[in-house]
Order: structure tokens, then sequence, then C-alpha cells
């Protein structure tokens, strides 16, 4: 299948899965709130995901809330054996859809519940605790009270593993000496380059990283660079953005969303471009202008 080449592929947990997943996120209504606008046409994209090959989709029972949870049941289940489903809890939606930290015990027990509920699963493949200290991006503070909730979920059998998400590299650190940590998800692209030592040492140590906002942050000057390569190539600015993460390096597994069917499939046919040196050269010009200010 065009863009899933089947060697291409990284251990998340207990499963090798391909390294273009998909991002459940834009199913629900504008803002992340409420329903979509087209239901069929939202599980016409959850459907035509896995039918090109994808195995990995990421959700979250606050998107909606509870909308793409319940959209992903009603497409998939029941669940082809090598689908894994990664959720993420931490954070809960206001009245107004503001973005809520949801850290005490009994709000993390109800979302993972919530999550097992809406998603119609015993146990939830892979956990993310979305760290909230501020909305806004990483900030430093000790993660061990929400993780010690979620760890007891995962002995309790409600969570195969824990992931990490909106985190700094001190923060996983401190989560890897409490539990066996198999993902961190992070912002991260060309124009958001603060990682890039995080991610080399967690690929040393075989541990995913799943960037998001591919496209997100970018200057006026860098979004036209970007379209320049892309013209150059015969590709769409998202394309190239993608396949450039996945030549980054071999333990960035993607989660691009789209609400449709079209995008979604160019979104895939980023897994067979090859940018060439020149390319590769230009963009990591490009990023380095904001990845170090």
């Amino acid at each position: 299948m065009p863009g899933f080449d089947p060697s291409n592929t990284f251990p998340l947990g207990d499963h090798p899965v391909k390294r273009l997943g998909y991002g459940a996120m834009q199913l629900a209504g504008p803002g992340v709130f409420g329903p979509p606008r087209d239901p069929a046409a939202a599980l016409a994209v959850l459907r035509e995901a896995v039918a090109r090959g994808v195995d990995h989709i990421d959700t979250s029972d606050f998107y909606g809330p509870h909308v793409t949870n319940r959209l992903i049941r009603e497409a998939l289940a029941p669940y082809p054996k090598d689908l894994v489903i990664v959720t993420k809890i931490g954070a809960r939606r206001g009245e107004d859809g503001s973005w809520l930290p949801a850290y005490s015990p009994e709000a993390l027990k109800q979302a993972v519940h919530d999550n097992l509920r809406n998603l119609g699963l015993d146990v939830l493949d892979v956990v993310n605790l979305r760290i909230m200290f501020d909305t806004h991006g990483p900030a430093e503070g000790s993660i061990e009270a929400p993780l010690t909730v979620l760890a007891e979920l995962q002995r309790q059998g409600l969570v195969r593993h824990i992931g990490l998400s909106n985190v700094t590299p001190t923060q996983v650190a401190e989560g890897r000496r409490m539990v066996r940590v198999v993902c961190v998800q992070n912002q991260y692209n060309l124009a958001h380059r603060s990682d890039d030592a995080l991610i080399d040492a967690l690929a040393r140590d075989s541990i995913p990283y799943v960037p998001f906002f591919p496209l997100g942050g970018f200057t006026p000057l860098q979004s036209s660079n970007l379209s320049a390569v892309a013209q150059r190539l015969g590709a769409t600015p998202m394309q190239v953005a993608l396949a450039w993460l996945l030549q980054r390096a071999p333990n960035i597994l993607l989660i691009p969303g789209t609400s449709s069917v079209a995008h979604l499939r160019e979104n895939l046919a980023a897994g067979d471009l090859k940018l060439p040196a020149d390319a590769l050269q230009e963009l990591e010009a490009m990023g380095r202008t904001t990845a170090h200010p």
C-alpha cells in the first residue's frame, strides 16, 4: 500500500506499528468541541485510515469531549487485532470549550473509565499522561503525583502501557524512574526544534517520539520556504513536513489528523516521499533560524 512499507515500523508498547498513523482530534467539532459537522464523513475517514493500513490511532476522551472515542467505536469496533489505540488523560474541557488541568486522583480515574466506556474496551493499549502545568507548552514541575495514580490503574489491569505528553526532558527522566514510558508526545516540527536532544536520547533507548502540530507555529517566511520546496518536489507542504519528520529520526511516529478522506490519502502518501539532499539542507536551515533563539 502506498505510504506503508511493512518494514518501516517501530515498537509502540508491545507492538510494532507503522510510522504513519492517524490523529483523531480533528474529527470533533470546531475547536475540538462538540460533534462534527458531518458525522458520516468522520466515520468514513476512520474506516479509510484502517483500510489503508493505519495501525496506530491517537485520541482522547476530552476531544469533544467524548466525541472522537465514540466515533472510533462506531466506525471500527470490533477492532482489528493489530490496531493500537493511544489515548490521553490529564485534561478536561470547560463549558466554554477551554482546556483545563484534571490531575486529581478522582479525575484521572474517571478519565480512564470514560475512555474505556466510550471506546468499548476492557483495557487501554497506551495512555499518555498529558501534563498541563502550562497550557501553552511544557513547564517544569514534578509529575510524581498524577503518574502514581496512572501507575496504579496500570497495576489494576485497566492500562497496558504508559506514555507522557507535553513534558520536559526532566519530567521524562522522572517518569522513567517510576514506570516504563513507552512513548513521548510533544510539539515538534521544522519550526519548533527544542526537543532535538530529547528525540535522539529516546531513539538510543528505542522509545517512540510522537510529534504533534507538524505545521504549527510557522512564520510566513518559513511557510513560504516550505511551500517552495514542496512545489519543486511536486508535493504538498504537509507531505514535505511529514516526510522530513520521518527522515529526522527512526523513532518518530506520526499522527497527522484530518477530517477529510482526500487529505488523509495525501498525508499517508508522505510515506513514499524521500527528500533529496538539497531539500533536506534547505529545510534544516529553515528550522535552525528558530530552533535556538
